[in-house]
């Protein structure tokens, strides 16, 4: 964001949202507007309306589909839609993909620099981080838009030397020889998803299975929803030993949320769903 904006500008970042899409305009002095999210036409509607009320006019739209934390899936036609509007209003698109590799039941993610007319309006952000289970290394590259491509090379050059070489060895071996082994990790996901969703739904707890990421997304259980999400899982902790994320840190939008990452195997999900059907009695 510091190479797109000043001091005083604005962006446009969907709510609910993964914090630092929040947070990294914020750090670099602008001003953020929200878009609640939806799908569809909805959404669209959401950002035009969004854009056409701010002042100043926001210059930025940080997107990131699939979504984290809501797993939010979009078509083709939805990143077509968006980027004729920020062709027609001369605003930049921030697409950070990085669930690019993960899509079940069929569903394949689309990048948005698929769109017709992207390059001149769009950068989107792909880490290994998940696709290649390189967590903690955070080795990613941008492509887009030249001009801003340039500008954050620049800016990095005064502020890091790169990653330890090592790292990068061995990004380049494993983008090389082990292009497959983002399907491996998709059906990793996929599994662990169906443990989750079919385990929560046999002790009354009903959500509807994401189509990407490696997370799930569920209102808290009508039951407990006064609770609110930090209370409700405070006492998952503390009752279930499951640790959820509230979906409050995700933004006000995220309220009477929680999130539930899937990183752990199969055998121990079922034993998290064993332990929350013993704490949350009332589903029953």
């Amino acid at each position: 964001m510091w190479v797109l904006l000043e001091p005083g500008d604005a962006a446009l970042v969907p709510a609910p949202s993964y914090p630092i899409h929040i947070f990294g305009p914020l750090f670099a002095g602008e001003n953020v507007r929200e878009i609640p999210l939806a799908t569809g036409d909805e959404f669209i509607e959401n950002m035009i309306e969004a854009w056409r009320f701010s002042h100043p006019k926001p210059r930025v739209i940080v997107l990131s589909f699939p979504h984290n934390p809501t797993t939010t899936c979009v078509d083709l036609e939805f990143m077509q839609r968006v980027v004729d509007f920020a062709r027609e209003h001369d605003v930049l698109l921030v697409h950070d993909n990085a669930y690019a590799d993960l899509g079940f039941d069929g569903y394949v993610p689309p990048s948005i620099l698929q769109a017709e007319g992207a390059k001149e309006v769009v950068v989107e952000l792909y880490s290994m981080t998940k696709s290649f289970s390189m967590a903690g290394w955070r080795v990613a590259f941008m492509v887009g838009n030249a001009e801003v491509v340039a500008a954050l090379a620049k800016l990095k050059s005064y502020l890091d030397y790169g990653t330890f070489q090592p790292i990068q060895i061995a990004a380049t071996v494993t983008f090389n020889e082990a292009t497959d082994f983002p399907r491996e990790v998709n059906e990793i996901y996929q599994h662990r998803r169906d443990s989750l969703c079919h385990g929560l739904s046999r002790i009354g707890w009903e959500m509807e299975p994401p189509r990407g990421t490696m997370f799930a997304w569920s209102a808290i259980p009508e039951p407990y929803r006064e609770m609110g999400s930090v209370e409700f899982c405070s006492h998952l902790v503390r009752e279930a030993n499951v640790a959820l994320s509230p979906g409050v840190g995700s933004g006000p939008g995220g309220e009477g949320h929680v999130r539930f990452a899937l990183i752990e195997n199969e055998q121990r999900i079922n034993q998290a769903v064993r332990n929350l059907s013993k704490a949350l009695p009332a589903l029953a």
